[in-house]
């Protein structure tokens, strides 16, 4: 197979952080960060975290702890954050670009925030933007889904490797969080992928939607390592800690990504049910393999 290269945070904050509040309301600074004490990362895993998953703590706060314990850049955030962002060496490593690309009347208002959004991506020197598919209660037919997935996506491809910059639409399950979202299996990506035919249109595979639905995590992303440009982390069940306390093995998952030569980055997406920070602190030294 050929190499073929956000809103819907506002609703998953609304919800997922309101029960969390207690958590993530906790005054953190970077000087409390409990440090990977002396030991240096490995580093074959770039990782990051998603923003959104720690919305009381002020961006600078965290930028300031995810520098400290070895993160290489956030993820999910706009152009207005980058100078803040670099400010401590770190990067975007996905950046909000549009929702909705199976509903044909939200083109040409995606397709213009998508290319301010790989605009700002090429010039600020960063990696990806995300699209969302949308929701089969607009069009209730995956083959329609598809078809104007398509026609979006190559009204954009162009730009996108004119720039050097990956699309990366996001899998999501359609069991638990986010119902009728119609990219909630690998066929109907890999299918889009195809018929755009782009280098630079890739999938977001996020590990813990992909549990819910399929499974199967190690054989699918060694069997489609080439169209898969970025990764999500979190626990199943609950979306939490990536630990002992639920049912994916990250250590095993980490190191098959490794071995797909994969040069991208695994951004934690987990909502902490305890101290935020000391949960990603723990995260990141989980996926250092």
């Amino acid at each position: 197979m050929n190499s073929y290269q956000m809103s819907r945070r506002n609703l998953l904050r609304n919800s997922l952080i309101a029960t969390s509040g207690a958590v993530l309301g906790s005054v953190v600074r970077a000087a409390d960060v409990p440090e990977n004490t002396g030991v240096a990362l490995k580093g074959r895993i770039r990782q990051s975290a998603s923003k959104w998953c720690y919305g009381k703590i002020p961006l600078d706060d965290l930028c300031a702890a995810g520098a400290k314990m070895g993160l290489v850049g956030l993820d999910l955030l706009g152009p207005d954050s980058f100078k803040t962002l670099k400010k401590h060496g770190l990067v975007c490593t996905m950046t909000s670009g549009a929702k909705d690309i199976i509903i044909p009347s939200k083109h040409d208002e995606g397709v213009e925030k998508l290319n301010k959004s790989i605009e700002a991506n090429a010039e600020a020197g960063f990696r990806n933007v995300i699209v969302l598919a949308g929701y089969r209660k607009h069009i209730p037919d995956d083959d329609v889904g598809i078809t104007n997935a398509v026609t979006f996506l190559k009204r954009v491809a162009g730009l996108a490797e004119k720039k050097n910059v990956f699309i990366c639409m996001e899998y999501l399950n359609s069991k638990v969080n986010h119902k009728g979202y119609m990219f909630d299996n690998m066929a109907w990506g890999i299918e889009v992928l195809k018929q755009v035919g782009s280098p630079n249109v890739k999938i977001l595979y996020d590990i813990y939607h992909a549990q819910i639905m399929e499974g199967d995590i190690i054989r699918t992303l060694q069997t489609y390592k080439d169209i898969i440009g970025h990764y999500h982390t979190g626990g199943n069940p609950g979306r939490n800690e990536i630990d002992d306390t639920q049912e994916l093995y990250y250590p095993a998952i980490m190191r098959a990504i490794v071995k797909t030569g994969f040069d991208g980055y695994v951004a934690h997406e987990f909502v902490p049910k305890r101290d935020p920070l000391t949960s990603l602190a723990e995260a990141v030294r989980i996926c250092d393999v």
